[in-house]
């Protein structure tokens, strides 16, 4: 019986070539299933045996809480280098671009309660 390991949907590229790496470094022996690009199947990591997949969950566990922190540490640097930060940052390096999104919303909005608005 099949075992799934891990979902493919909205994984980067680079994560899924490091879980490849790993599960080739350390002899698990696995299949993939691409996710559809309709979003009806998700793909994903795949084993056949139980055993196989106990040993391949504690391998992706130590994996993701290594990638977390990773990632952690590469976000905080990054916004210590004042490259994130929220709509004040998109507001001083694409003004344009923020303010037409926000126009969009109120937009959108607008159109979405108008109905609403003129029953009272």
């Amino acid at each position: 019986m099949p075992h799934h390991l891990m979902n493919l949907r909205h994984m980067p590229d680079d994560e899924a070539d490091e879980i490849r790496a790993l599960f080739d470094d350390h002899e698990v022996r696995f299949y993939e299933t691409p996710p559809s690009r309709w979003g009806i199947s998700m793909g994903g990591f795949w084993v056949h045996d139980t055993e196989e997949a106990e040993r391949a969950r504690i391998i992706l566990q130590e994996y993701q809480r290594q990638r977390m922190q990773s990632q952690r540490e590469a976000y905080e640097a990054w916004r210590l280098q004042g490259e994130g930060g929220g709509i004040s940052y998109m507001l001083r390096h694409k003004p344009m671009r923020t303010l037409a999104a926000c126009l969009a919303i109120v937009v959108i909005a607008g159109f979405s309660l108008l109905p609403f608005i003129r029953i009272g």
